[in-house]
């Protein structure tokens, strides 16, 4: 078993996070299992809107586990509210957890494993989701939940009158972006943008990226590797060319681009119609969706931008009523119904991508009656990823490397070289043992 230290005391609890077989809880007498006599009742960390209601579902059905869900902030906020919260034995019994932030729980010891609970879910996701929950091992820290597939969203009007074809491969892409430079230099076809490293990753795990792994009983820090390179070379040119933007994404003059046609298309996820129906109020009708530019056209792709999960964790008492509960939340179709509804999530559960509650495509894509069955075919091929214990570092790296690097449209490998510099530095300083 290999093991993976970042200080001597946590040796074990690291070594699951990088792919051990299994979890050994070895929490306080606090996070034992407990028998009850009686009602058994969870406490559920959640950021997603209205998970009250779904979980009111349950606690109908279910009157001996009864769930409450208590709204928390999402990203890192949570993640640090969650350790602190295990290391006090104070944590919940659930908690939503972004797939990107399970490593760094796991290595904190506050997840329990719950494969001989949750096994029998495996082929109800794709299954480079349910490796994510798996972290490459034996182990299972959580069921996914909600999932972001990458995808291309274009003007179809815009791209019949600049007589532009969709484009199936990322060469392609490149041509299409030159093209419509040279026949409208007033627009772009998209942007490159470093205020959400959750694209970049994507498109990095898309193109075979493993950011993270181990190697002799080390991490080894991959952010340079090969594959991110390509993918950074590939849209540095495009930015240091003009052939894209370099503006980022959220912004007020970002939301008027989309608005007025300046910027015609847009790589993003399948939840990327909520944000065309704020950001650009006037095209309602006139995008369309299709999937992901590839690498190698034979072997089609897809990389995820967001995502998260419902895990355990090893304080709770009640694991397996915790896992129970998980597992239907995740997996039956009344509950995934609920979840499309009240919280407006694309459920991770490839049954409930279609039909249903998704049986009809999102009112800003109305002219694309068929939207969910092809993300749901574009979600079959989202690819593994390799996620850390130090996401966070990474991702603050790469919006201040790439912030630079693309607003004076300078080498990008530069930028990816000094992002892989930070990462391993801070894993080092907090204690891991890293591979060179």
């Amino acid at each position: 078993m290999p093991i993976v230290s970042r200080h001597r005391v946590v040796a074990t609890a690291t070594a699951v996070a990088l792919g051990a077989a299994a979890l050994t809880a070895c929490g306080s007498p606090e996070g034992e299992e407990q028998t009850a006599s009686g009602p058994v009742s969870l406490t559920y960390w959640a950021w997603a809107p209205n998970m009250d209601k779904v979980a009111a579902i349950w606690n109908k059905k279910n009157p001996d586990i009864k769930v409450t869900v208590q709204k928390q902030a999402s990203g890192d906020d949570l993640v640090t509210k969650i350790i602190t919260a295990s290391k006090a034995h104070q944590a919940p019994d659930l908690v939503q957890a972004e797939f990107q932030a399970l490593p760094t729980l796991v290595s904190n010891d506050a997840l329990a494993d719950i494969s001989k609970e949750v096994g029998d879910a495996k082929d109800k996701f794709a299954p480079g989701l349910w490796q994510q929950t798996t972290l490459g091992s034996d182990a299972v820290y959580a069921v996914p939940q909600d999932s972001g597939p990458l995808m291309f969203f274009y003007r179809t009007d815009l791209f019949k009158q600049y007589g532009l074809k969709v484009p199936t491969t990322w060469d392609e892409f490149a041509a299409t972006a030159k093209a419509l430079k040279a026949k409208a230099p007033d627009k772009a076809l998209t942007t490159f943008s470093s205020n959400d490293a959750g694209l970049f990753a994507g498109l990095s795990q898309q193109a075979g990226a493993q950011w993270w792994t181990t190697q002799d009983q080390k991490w080894k820090v991959g952010v340079d590797d090969a594959a991110t390179k390509k993918v950074a070379d590939f849209w540095g040119g495009l930015v240091k060319e003009g052939a894209i933007d370099n503006q980022p994404m959220y912004t007020p003059a970002w939301n008027k681009a989309l608005n007025t046609g300046q910027q015609i298309a847009w790589v993003s996820a399948v939840w990327a119609p909520g944000v065309l129906t704020t950001a650009a109020p006037d095209t309602k009708g006139k995008w369309a969706m299709a999937p992901l530019p590839q690498w190698d056209a034979a072997k089609p792709t897809t990389g995820s931008w967001g995502g998260s999960t419902t895990a355990v964790t090893t304080d709770s008492r009640h694991k397996a009523a915790a896992a129970t509960f998980a597992t239907w939340l995740n997996t039956d179709p009344e509950a995934l119904a609920a979840l499309v509804k009240e919280a407006g999530i694309y459920p991770a559960a490839t049954a409930a991508q279609t039909g249903g509650a998704l049986a009809q495509a999102p009112d800003f894509f109305v002219n694309q009656p068929d939207f969910y069955t092809r993300a749901a075919t574009i979600a079959k091929t989202t690819a593994p990823a390799a996620w850390g214990p130090n996401v966070n570092v990474a991702y603050t790296s790469f919006k201040d490397e790439f912030g630079k690097a693309a607003k004076a449209k300078s080498d990008f490998a530069v930028a990816l070289t000094a992002m892989q510099a930070a990462t391993v530095a801070d894993l080092k300083k907090q204690g891991f043992e890293v591979a060179q």
